[in-house]
């Protein structure tokens, strides 16, 4: 049960207003924090992703004494107090280095984490890519690639690909501009193997669309890598609680017409229904009486005067007696 909190005036009956459910949620706003240590590489990584993320993303350079997984009212009160719903967290120690939390939120309580660990060797910027860059506040195209990304099961590579795709879905749009596709995003893992102790790296890699001339109508598609590249390792995680998750994942009742069953509209625009029907007995139908199996009066004539003049071309024919 969440807390309920009653507003004193207008004006924090306003910002209570803009923080409550609606059936169509706000873009989920994502805030970029720092331990107390945290190495360079990390403050690269979380820089990189914030310039993939704005303008919906806030980034503090101060330290934070925060242990995410040990305490996590420090990330609620910083959600609570941003409006933010996505929280990424960098750090680096000697146990864990060059560490990335990942967290989410639902009513500004901790709904579910996700550590990775960023390989240092393989990292690469997005300034060291001498290239053109995509425009800020566009929506990328995500390309999932690798059998672990669609298992059933719930797993920690699931967890990735919900995570990704909410951090780069940006702001809803019903519909899409050719235009603004300029970049594409690429996670891919490869299939663990039986016997393997570690898993299988996740790779993020961005690249930038470019389309040229092919003397067709539709033109030639290029990508070229734009950065940032990050290979990651999958740490800690915590799942979230199925009765909040069913919670998070309900939707608002709205005016708009739920869908009929078995009533579908064709192209023309006619509306076709469809009937199910019970196990009907055949044998005690009734088929005497029905009016569809009676014969009409003039096709009765008609069969009558065939038969007269088959009979009569049948009998022979009497010589009559002299007297």
């Amino acid at each position: 049960m969440l807390r309920q909190i009653k507003p004193r005036n207008a004006r924090s009956k306003r910002a209570l207003d803009k923080k409550a459910p609606k059936p169509v949620e706000n873009p989920k706003t994502t805030l970029f924090l720092r331990y107390t240590t945290c190495s360079q590489i990390v403050q690269d990584a979380l820089t990189d992703l914030y310039q993939l993320r704005i303008p919906l993303a806030k980034k503090f350079t101060k330290k934070n004494s925060i242990h995410p997984f040990e305490d996590p009212t420090s990330l609620e009160f910083f959600s609570e107090k941003n409006d933010a719903s996505i929280l990424v967290f960098g750090s680096s120690n000697k146990k864990r280095p060059h560490s990335i939390t990942l967290t989410r939120t639902f009513g500004y309580k901790v709904l579910d984490m996700l550590e990775l660990n960023l390989d240092p060797e393989s990292f690469r910027t997005l300034a060291q890519f001498k290239n053109k860059k995509c425009a800020v506040g566009l929506k990328p195209m995500l390309l999932f690639a690798g059998t672990p990304f669609e298992s059933p099961i719930s797993n920690e590579y699931t967890m990735v690909k919900s995570f990704f795709t909410d951090f780069f879905k940006g702001e809803p749009a019903d519909k899409v501009d050719v235009e603004g596709l300029q970049y594409i995003v690429s996670i891919s893992a490869r299939e663990p193997v039986d016997g393997e102790e570690n898993r299988p790296s996740v790779h993020l890699r961005v690249y930038l669309i470019k389309t040229k001339r092919s003397g067709q109508k539709l033109p030639r598609v290029e990508v070229e890598e734009m950065g940032p590249r990050m290979d990651f390792r999958i740490g800690r995680i915590k799942e979230a609680d199925e009765s909040v998750l069913k919670e998070a994942l309900r939707r608002a009742r709205t005016t708009q017409e739920r869908p009929k069953k078995n009533i579908s509209t064709d192209i023309v625009g006619d509306k076709i229904g469809r009937i199910h029907l019970g196990k009907q007995d055949l044998k005690e139908l009734q088929t005497r009486k029905m009016k569809g199996l009676k014969r009409s009066r003039d096709v009765a004539d008609s069969e009558d005067e065939e038969m007269e003049d088959m009979i009569s071309d049948d009998e022979p024919v009497k010589k009559s007696k002299r007297v």
